[in-house]
């Protein structure tokens, strides 16, 4: 998720890219997804793949972030033996914890359980799933001391979606059970499958004043 980047949603050799790729990606951008989740194309990682799109979002109340992410659509069409596929998903997901919250010992398990449950939950088979959950602290002193002490939870995973007509994954579901993921770390309520508030996925986000 640290590689160097290049302007645009996505990257590739030059060439145009292969029909399942350009689908995939397609599917993201044609996504209804919840309107409380700001998404929107992100610089994508070079290296990682032959081709890569990326997107970010943010979960929004108010003027405040709840919760935000990176999720990146990675894709090799000669296949790659640890994701036992061509595509991967490669996610990054962070938000602001209540102390009660953060003392918990079973936080990072329930967060992975929040990951694993999104996407079986809207009916996806994925393969290959790996991550971390590190939850960290921050304590301010000298200058700092008024400010109260802050927690915040971190997930980083990649799975491998399995791979349909065409040899072309479920993106779009994928992109909603992430959002789902984004938004259960948020502290919203859960929204059912076809739940009629969602929205399609806009290309661009405006200016925010937070």
């Amino acid at each position: 998720m640290d590689e160097p980047k290049e302007a645009g949603g996505t990257t590739g050799p030059g060439d145009t890219p292969p029909l399942p790729f350009r689908a995939a990606v397609d599917a993201l951008r044609g996504a209804r997804l919840r309107p409380q989740v700001e998404v929107e194309p992100t610089p994508a990682p070079k290296r990682l793949a032959p081709y890569a799109y990326a997107l970010e979002a943010a979960v929004v109340d108010g003027e405040e972030d709840l919760a935000d992410g990176r999720l990146v659509l990675l894709h090799d069409p000669a296949g790659h033996d640890a994701w036992r596929g061509t595509f991967r998903l490669v996610t990054l997901v962070r938000a602001e914890l209540e102390p009660e919250m953060a003392a918990d010992p079973l936080l990072p398990d329930v967060c992975w359980s929040w990951l694993t449950g999104a996407l079986t939950a809207r009916g996806l088979a994925f393969g290959e799933p790996s991550g971390t959950v590190t939850r960290a602290s921050s304590h301010y002193f000298g200058g700092l001391s008024e400010r109260p002490a802050a927690s915040q939870i971190e997930i980083r995973a990649s799975w491998t979606p399995r791979e349909g007509l065409g040899g072309v994954p479920d993106t779009a579901t994928h992109l909603v059970a992430w959002c789902d993921l984004l938004a259960q770390v948020a502290g919203l309520p859960p929204t059912a499958p076809g739940d009629a508030s969602v929205v399609t996925l806009p290309q661009r986000r405006g200016p925010q004043s937070r």
